[in-house]
């Protein structure tokens, strides 16, 4: 088993890569009474096309599937998993992202029997016909309703007009179309493609012994029996670098206007420490032009074109990435004209001091600090960055290294206007003006 000690951050974190392919991950908290363990294969809803194990043809799948494989997951033949967590004093959940499903649970008591119950659940598939197409409703009602929520729309539609062909565009719950193609066939060839041991990270963290859980977890792999691990080939489309729409607007009902200026990211074929100082370049710059304690900030406040709902965030994974800022307010246009012409001020005159920037670095690691406060923090972001070959725990000395040139540099990517785009909802009784 191997050690880490991060001496900044005073955490010891064990791993071990087991015969199998897994990648168990061990971090010991002192002090803490609870225990949380993620599952997580690094599969998600962008992985549509791709050569399922033991063919040597690719295959595109219905959109919505690893959402709707994680599901079916919690359905056995015996009865639903939820049960047996909660007979054992655990919290269980899971959740499906672009590029990763995740299963999870916490508790302080029974942690082994829990995490046999985690392991064996999510390496037991079983779907029949008859529950598949049961699910069919179900997931049916949540797409619905997802799509009666306004700010989800306007996020979606941000994203919808930034890329043209890349599937990061599709709703991650795909549409009531799409999920009626599904059948247990498709369930079983996507579980045994990406469910595979050697596609999937299993993080413990919280108050365990790490011998002991190893030593489990490792006893548990070994009774069980898997397919030689096999290099999983995915497809995904050329995309332009321009966004396909530039602006978009859409009526809901909705008490004021809501609006997302999106920019899409331009460098997005890196990873590994790279993408870790890329993504903090961009997340400080982001920061200091258009952070709560900008000048930017300031102004559109006081002009009152933005209100609590206010963000400015950037995303990214390995393919796609993109800058979002935006707010409900009465003068959704203002706005965005702003944002445009403090992007075209600061390309032209990089007005910002050192103290600013390590002003803002300072901001972000006591942030990151905080963060790790928390074992849910840790265990859902730990993953993350492990499957962009990154570490979570390097992202402190990272963010300490910096440079204004880094920052400078990230943000010139944001200037191209053909990256541009702006996606409005506008209340339904502009219909009638």
């Amino acid at each position: 088993m191997n050690k880490t000690y991060f001496e900044q951050l005073e955490e010891t974190l064990y791993n071990e890569t087991l015969p199998n392919g897994l990648d168990v991950y061990i971090l010991p908290k002192k002090g803490f009474s609870k225990t949380f363990v993620t599952f997580t294969t690094k599969y998600g809803s962008i992985d549509r096309e791709f050569i399922p194990l033991g063919k040597d043809e690719p295959v595109v799948v219905p959109d919505g599937i690893a959402h709707f494989l994680e599901h079916k997951m919690f359905e056995k033949e015996e009865g639903d998993v939820f049960q047996k967590f909660s007979e054992k004093g655990a919290s269980a959940n899971a959740f499906t992202s672009f590029t990763r499903t995740a299963y999870l649970f916490s508790s302080t008591d029974h942690v082994l029997d829990n995490t046999k119950t985690l392991l064996d659940f999510v390496q037991q598939p079983y779907f029949t016909e008859q529950t598949v197409e049961k699910e069919k409703g179900i997931i049916g009602q949540e797409i619905t309703m997802y799509d009666d929520q306004p700010d989800w729309r306007l996020y979606f539609g941000t994203i919808e007009n930034m890329y043209k062909e890349h599937p990061v565009k599709i709703d991650i719950a795909g549409t009531i179309e799409t999920i009626s193609h599904i059948t247990a066939d498709h369930l079983y060839e996507c579980y045994n493609t990406f469910y595979h041991p050697s596609n999937m990270v299993l993080f413990v963290v919280g108050a365990v012994d790490p011998k002991e859980m190893m030593d489990f977890i490792k006893a548990d792999q070994a009774a069980k029996s898997f397919e030689e691990p096999q290099a999983i080939k995915r497809f995904y489309p050329d995309e332009q670098k321009a966004v396909d729409i530039k602006e978009r607007t859409l009526q809901m009902d909705v008490q004021k206007p809501k609006v997302l200026f999106g920019i899409k990211a331009s460098n997005t074929d890196i990873s590994g420490d790279e993408m870790l100082n890329y993504e903090l370049a961009m997340q400080v710059a982001i920061e200091m032009i258009f952070g709560r304690s900008s000048a930017f900030y300031q102004e559109i406040y006081e002009n009152g074109w933005i209100d609590e709902s206010y963000s400015a965030d950037f995303s990214m994974e390995q393919g796609y990435g993109f800058t979002m800022i935006g707010s409900d307010s009465v003068n959704p246009t203002e706005l965005t004209e702003k944002i445009k012409e403090t992007i075209k001020s600061y390309a032209s005159n990089w007005n910002v001091e050192d103290e600013d920037l390590q002003r803002i670095v300072r901001k972000k690691i006591g942030f990151f600090l905080r963060a790790l406060n928390s074992i849910e923090y840790i265990a859902n972001q730990f993953t993350r960055y492990s499957f962009n070959d990154m570490n979570l725990f390097d992202v402190v000395p990272a963010l300490e290294k910096l440079t204004m040139d880094q920052v400078r540099a990230a943000f010139q990517s944001l200037t191209d206007e053909n990256a541009h785009t702006v996606f409005t909802i506008l209340p339904l009784e502009k219909n009638n003006e």
